[in-house]
């Protein structure tokens, strides 16, 4: 399971926020879903996981999310 619990954390918080008039939060909590992926790709790729499995070539990683 590692670290993709807080997915679904993360989808079940913004569920309740829109289905209780929160749409700002709602928006939030969809970004902070997409750093949590990135950042849970990222220390995959340390690990020498990779999103594709252990050792797999993933390409180019000296990229950070959301710093431009």
């Amino acid at each position: 399971m590692g670290q993709d619990w807080i997915l679904d954390v993360l989808a079940d918080l913004k569920t309740f926020a829109r289905e209780n008039g929160m749409p700002s939060l709602a928006a939030q909590l969809d970004d902070a879903s997409f750093v949590a992926q990135a950042e849970i790709a990222s220390l995959a790729e340390e690990n020498g996981v990779g999103i594709f499995g252990r050792g797999a070539a993933t390409g180019p990683s000296d990229r950070t999310v959301g710093v431009q």
